[in-house]
């Protein structure tokens, strides 16, 4: 029985959200304690090399837009990979902040080339009745990259963070290609239907015609003059305050503010991957079915109860509570933020419209690392920083409530 290959693609695009995931999305806590400590550098400078990988998605999320309508999202990929790599390298030679800087920059333009954007506009291509579904699979790679922190960690104190990252580079330059030659654009470039339905039937000669109507299609700028198009970006961006802090400063809070060692704290972190590959599965399951700006509501609220936890927390147990809420709803509302503009503007300028929403959800990406890092320079812990970004992201569940379809 022959595979639709848009289960191809999205299992493809599950092994590059892994590598983006372990190598780089979820190790760069790891990198920040022990670059903090190793080389002496402030946990703020850290941070901003951390918002460049989010930075460049308001510089460059039209000129992405714009590129993965008209070249596709296959070039980009292929093309992205090796930059990856390339930015690992750079990163393994690193001696000074700026050079770290630099590698950094490479890095997350490279990843925004092959990373969930490009990813994202080629599933929608493929899938309309199962695209919530195909959209949260493909997220089960920012899941199953987690569990990989522990050897991430492992490899760092054994043999450092420089081998750690050219080891990186070999992974993105041979297992990256190989995926990212199965991604194609649409199921038109390989003679596939939409789902992997059956061609339409010809009508026969003299039979009366069947009206189909036409999914409603809006240009980028038909979707920027609907409430519901900056509903969704500033939704998505607050939430990425909490995504993005707990990325960067957990594992450090664990560490330093807690007293748990590397180790404990990097399983932390494998706990909540894999609290948020229960939640992509969940949202699978359910993504479909469900009103999706509700239950991305029902997410914020989750992500800032998590963070509370891992602020506040006493316990081992509070640890583990923070893991669940803030992976499990990391995992329902992810997926569910491309599938919702697929939903509410179409595909027709689908690439360009997620690029200019990148713009907003990028200053979610940057501000949540800085918040936290900054106020942890200045008060001496991650308490304060912590607790004003959960109390931001709880109020932001309003703002996917309000977030209805534009007629």
């Amino acid at each position: 029985m022959k595979i639709f290959h848009g289960w191809r693609i999205v299992a493809a695009s599950v092994g590059i959200q892994t590598l983006h995931a372990c190598l780089l999305l979820q190790a760069f806590g790891a990198y920040v304690a022990v670059l903090s400590e190793e080389q002496g550098w402030s946990k703020t400078a850290l941070s901003g090399a951390a918002a460049l990988l989010s930075v460049e998605g308001a510089l460059l999320g039209p000129l992405l837009g714009y590129m993965v309508d008209r070249v596709g999202p296959r070039v980009m990929v292929r093309t992205g990979v090796v930059m990856v790599a390339l930015g690992f390298l750079a990163l393994s030679f690193t001696r000074t902040i700026a050079h770290f800087y630099g590698a950094v920059l490479l890095i997350a333009i490279a990843t925004s080339f092959c990373g969930y954007f490009p990813l994202s506009v080629a599933v929608v291509h493929w899938f309309r009745r199962r695209r919530a579904r195909a959209l949260s699979l493909t997220s089960l790679g920012l899941a199953f990259g987690g569990l990989a922190v522990p050897a991430v960690g492992w490899v760092m104190q054994t043999y450092g963070w420089r081998t750690m990252a050219l080891l990186s580079a070999v992974l993105w330059l041979t297992v990256g290609s190989l995926l990212a030659s199965v991604v194609r654009g649409k199921p038109g470039d390989i003679g596939e239907t939409v789902d992997g339905d059956p061609a339409p039937e010809p009508e026969p000669a003299g039979a009366p015609a069947t009206r189909v109507v036409p999914e409603r299609a809006f240009t980028a700028a038909e979707a920027l003059r609907t409430r519901a198009f900056w509903l969704l970006g500033l939704g998505h961006a607050i939430a990425l305050l909490a995504v993005t802090a707990v990325n960067v400063h957990a594992i450090s809070h664990i560490k330093e503010g807690l007293g748990y060692t590397l180790a404990q704290a990097s399983f932390v972190i494998t706990l909540m991957t894999m609290s948020q590959g229960a939640g992509v599965l969940l949202g699978a399951a359910v993504g479909d079915r469900w009103d999706k700006r509700r239950v991305a509501a029902a997410c914020m609220l989750g992500h800032a109860a998590g963070l509370l936890m891992l602020t506040y927390a006493v316990h081992p147990l509070m640890l583990g509570a923070f893991a669940v809420l803030h992976g499990v709803a990391w995992g329902v509302r992810g997926p569910f933020m491309q599938a919702l503009r697929a939903d509410y503007f179409g595909l027709q300028s689908i690439g360009m419209i997620l690029g200019l929403s990148a713009i907003l959800v990028s200053m979610g990406q940057v501000g949540g690392p800085l918040v936290a890092g900054g106020l942890a320079d200045l008060t001496g812990n991650y308490r304060f920083g912590f607790t004003l970004l959960a109390l931001v992201v709880g109020s932001g569940s309003l703002l996917f409530l309000l977030a209805r379809k534009p007629a």
